[in-house]
């Protein structure tokens, strides 16, 4: 064992913990997720490049020698690699407004350089967690740089995903382009269109959603760091913050920018929470479209039965045969949590108070599970649309024993007239097109024809 002290007195820590008295009374303090920043994609490793580049800048400037500043790169790089994840046990939620989690990894920095240099873990004489790995730096502009670019890297594959779900639409919007359907609106028959319109506007939608993602995640490259503690720069020297971005913008392989006002940096969140509700609106697109093929592929004999999902697992312990819907239910699912999650981050961003939001690290966790979700939800969701049918003939005998056809009669024959039809179909327990050709408002060889214009009237509008 070994001891350490602190302004509030000393601890006990394992001689070999490479952990400080700071990391545990986080511990102490915040048993509350059984999750640790280690369990955070990218987030140490975002953390780690922020130390790096700090030791670097502050190199460049002076305010590190050249020995001290090396052995804090190394020590970073070390980390990056995963080997000492078991060292960085902070729980994600812990209280101190990402205090614990920053000094954890500058506890972290600081033995691994007293071990790499062959003296005794819990010796700072040469490179102390505060005064060296954290020079320059706080809590107040490390943590929300290091949350922004952690959200920037889980984030990267999300528009891609989109896109991928978009394309299986769209091969099913041309593979669908001549198949009539009936649409339907308020769950009741509505007028004829086509499979391929359908699956065209689902295709449409994610596209917009894959942009807007793309957009916001850009924004998270605007970072408070150089701004310390509510946005003066105290306590960093005069050249530091330009040093600082050049470095982080080399090891994160894109251009890393300072907030225009730094004191509107370290005070809000609002690019975290623009990207959590876009997460948000397409998964509720998700939700939307898994709903429909829900509905669509019900049955398949006793409902609407029109497609038909891929066969995944059996539906049920008790009922042989059945088949349930199974990716559409999950993709709902994660589209719940992800409703949640943005409840949770909205509530967080509008919480900081005064200079500062001391709740971070519940948005970093609640967005990068948003992140995850959604590009997950996209995958499985992508081999399903790829893998459905389309069932033809079922859809013409929805559609023929519809009303499908009223509406486009109305222009020639009137509304009371096309009326009049369907309350004596209804009567008659006929479908309209039977009574419709029997008081010879067409004729049976007419059917398709008038069902195709219908259809593809938006076309021929938009030519």
């Amino acid at each position: 064992m070994r001891t350490e002290e602190d302004v509030l007195g000393k601890r006990e820590l394992p001689a070999d913990a490479l952990h400080g008295i700071n990391t545990v009374r986080a511990l102490e303090n915040f048993p509350l997720t059984g999750r640790t920043i280690a369990a955070l994609p990218e987030f140490v490793p975002a953390l780690s490049m922020i130390k790096e580049a700090a030791a670097l800048a502050n190199l460049e400037i002076g305010a590190l020698s050249a020995q001290k500043a090396e052995a804090i790169v190394a020590a970073c790089q070390e980390i990056r690699t995963g080997k000492y994840d078991a060292h960085l046990i902070v729980d994600v939620l812990e209280g101190s407004g990402g205090t614990s989690s920053n000094m954890n990894l500058n506890e972290v920095i600081a033995n691994l350089v007293a071990r790499l240099a062959g003296m005794p873990i819990g010796d700072y004489s040469f490179v102390h967690p505060n005064d060296h790995v954290n020079c320059g730096q706080s809590t107040n502009d490390v943590i929300p740089t290091a949350i922004k670019l952690a959200l920037f890297r889980v984030s990267e594959g999300t528009s891609l995903a989109l896109m991928q779900l978009a394309a299986a639409f769209s091969e099913k919007k041309r593979e669908h382009s001549q198949t009539l359907r009936l649409g339907r609106t308020c769950l009741q028959d509505a007028v004829p269109m086509l499979f391929g319109q359908t699956f065209g506007g689902y295709q449409a939608v994610i596209e917009r959603h894959a942009k807007h993602v793309d957009e916001l995640r850009r924004q998270l490259l605007v970072v408070p760091l150089g701004g310390t503690a509510v946005g003066t720069g105290l306590n960093a020297r005069p050249g530091y913050k330009w040093a600082v971005f050049r470095h982080l913008s080399a090891l994160i392989g894109d251009e890393i920018k300072p907030a225009a006002d730094p004191f509107d940096g370290m005070q809000n969140l609002d690019a975290c929470a623009r990207l959590s509700a876009e997460l948000r609106n397409s998964a509720n697109s998700f939700w939307k479209i898994a709903n429909d093929l829900i509905v669509l592929s019900s049955g398949p004999v006793g409902a609407v039965g029109e497609i038909a999902l891929p066969a995944m697992q059996a539906g049920s312990s008790i009922m042989p045969g059945k088949v349930n819907p199974v990716v559409p239910i999950a993709v709902c699912q994660a589209a719940f949590a992800i409703s949640g999650n943005d409840a949770a981050i909205a509530m967080a961003c509008q919480q900081g108070l005064l200079e500062i939001n001391c709740y971070g690290m519940l948005v970093c966790d609640r967005l990068i599970d948003s992140i995850t979700l959604l590009q997950r939800s996209a995958t499985i969701f992508e081999r399903c649309v790829r893998s459905l049918t389309v069932n033809e003939e079922r859809c013409q005998q929805n559609l023929l024993a519809s009303s499908a056809l009223a509406a486009a009669l109305v222009p020639e024959f009137g509304y009371a007239n096309v009326a009049a039809i369907m309350r004596a179909a209804h009567d008659e327990h006929r479908s309209f097109l039977e009574v419709a050709i029997d008081r010879r408002l067409l004729e049976q060889k007419e059917v398709h024809s008038v069902l195709r214009r219908a259809a593809d009237v938006s076309t021929s509008t938009a030519e």
